[in-house]
């Protein structure tokens, strides 16, 4: 089995986006890239308006993976490129495509005027469903973002990429979603920050009196459970430097403010199935709408 990163597209800004990220990432490892169009026909009564008709739709479902594919292999020399044209329910087609995949890259619209962004109802469905990680990328998105300035200040994709950035439960780590943010920080030759919050004690929910003692002794408790959890995988990975950041506070606003020097924001995301659905935790579900870099979504039992 041919080993690949797949890209879902649909000639919008942010799956443009989408598709370049997923290029760039399959260079970096070295695995083919396959874009996906999914064609949803449009009900009987609108697919007889002249503007929706059945050729019209047929011919913007081959246009759009043929142009993209295209101009991707112009763009990204040594990268194959193949493409896939589905019909049916774009979420249910997406999750089914990448089953094989490396890794699945979707787009995610920019909010203008709010500091976050739009992960449509195709990309959360896919996000809650899928069994290989999903990388969400914001509409433009370029490859300069994901790296240092230049020294003298200037976006440059010739410098070395930004840390990647991790977001770690130390209660319950998870070594699929570790190992993950390990190998994209070492395929990068970028730090890893691995970011920790944990919860106040009730004290402060209730207005009453810290104790600075006792704060200061969770503080070291979490920074050492912090650092146990990643011990091994410090010694698995000597070559990638890890800064380690515990602090109190909610553990999605960590992350999110660490994504603004990030290349990619790492976060996990349980499996359930159960008859009631696929769900995303609260911390994944506001890291995918409030990083400013994009974000991996990684699936683990």
């Amino acid at each position: 089995m041919i080993r690949t990163v797949v890209a879902g597209i649909d000639g919008s800004p942010e799956s443009r986006a989408a598709a370049e990220w997923a290029a760039r990432e399959a260079k970096l490892r070295g695995l083919s890239l396959r874009l996906v169009h999914v064609w949803e026909p449009a009900p009987d009564p609108l697919a007889q308006a002249p503007l929706l008709g059945a050729e019209t739709q047929a011919h913007w479902s081959e246009r759009v993976p043929r142009e993209t594919a295209e101009g991707l292999a112009l763009r990204h020399p040594g990268v194959d490129v193949t493409r896939r044209q589905l019909t049916g329910r774009p979420a249910d087609a997406l999750v089914d495509e990448a089953q094989d995949a490396d890794l699945l890259v979707l787009g995610s619209r920019a909010l203008t005027g709010i500091g976050g962004f739009l992960v449509g109802s195709v990309g959360q469905a896919v996000v809650a469903r899928s069994e290989v990680p999903v990388v969400l990328v914001r509409a433009g998105e370029q490859a300069a973002d994901e790296h240092a300035m230049d020294p003298v200040g200037i976006p440059s994709a010739a410098t070395g990429f930004r840390p990647v950035v991790l977001g770690l439960d130390t209660d319950r780590p998870d070594d699929t979603v570790i190992a993950f943010a390990f190998e994209e920080a070492a395929r990068r030759s970028a730090a890893l920050r691995v970011v920790h919050g944990w919860n106040l004690p009730p004290y402060y929910v209730y207005g009453l009196a810290a104790d600075p003692e006792f704060n200061g002794e969770l503080d070291r408790a979490d920074a050492d459970a912090l650092t146990a959890v990643l011990r091994p995988w410090r010694a698995k990975y000597p070559d990638v430097e890890v800064a380690e950041v515990s602090h109190a506070g909610s553990p999605a606003n960590h992350l999110i403010d660490a994504s603004r020097d990030a290349s990619l924001v790492v976060v996990g995301r349980r499996i359930r199935r159960s008859p009631t659905g696929a769900h995303i935790g609260p911390v994944t579900h506001a890291v995918m709408h409030h990083s400013t870099t994009p974000v991996a979504v990684v699936p683990h039992s």
